[in-house]
């Protein structure tokens, strides 16, 4: 997996943003987040949806039934940076509930059916719905 992200993550900086293959179309952005215990920096690219002013991001690791290492460390650190296009943005990540994450993850699974069958393959985990907003 690390192999297929850094493939992904060169492609996405050497074309202002954009990748292609499965990706093709899909806005992607790259989550900067620090290892909750080893403090070392990561970057993992994540397909995105814009939600007002902010970005708006899935914990669906293609429906396993644990969430992902990105998310956990993002509730440990939530002030982070993002890469969308050619800009790197400071940001703090808040975790989502309730109505609003339901009404998220559900415009998701129309943009992106294959977010339904993720919610499906999860065992009856819920899909973090992760909004970057801007850092003040």
């Amino acid at each position: 997996m690390r192999d297929f992200n850094t493939a992904i993550i060169e492609e996405f900086r050497a074309n202002e943003g954009r990748v292609g293959g499965p990706f093709e179309g899909t806005p992607v952005v790259l989550v900067h987040h620090k290892g909750r215990r080893s403090g070392v920096e990561r970057v993992n690219p994540l397909v995105y949806q814009k939600v007002g002013d902010g970005w708006a991001v899935f914990g669906s690791v293609a429906g396993a039934p644990k969430h992902p290492d990105w998310y956990l460390n993002l509730l440990a650190e939530p002030r982070t940076t993002i890469e969308v296009g050619t800009e790197t943005i400071e940001v703090i990540a808040r975790d989502t509930s309730g109505d609003e994450r339901d009404e998220i993850f559900d415009r998701q699974k129309t943009t992106a059916p294959i977010f339904a069958d993720y919610q499906a393959k999860t065992g009856g985990r819920i899909i973090p719905v992760v909004v970057f907003e801007r850092a003040n």
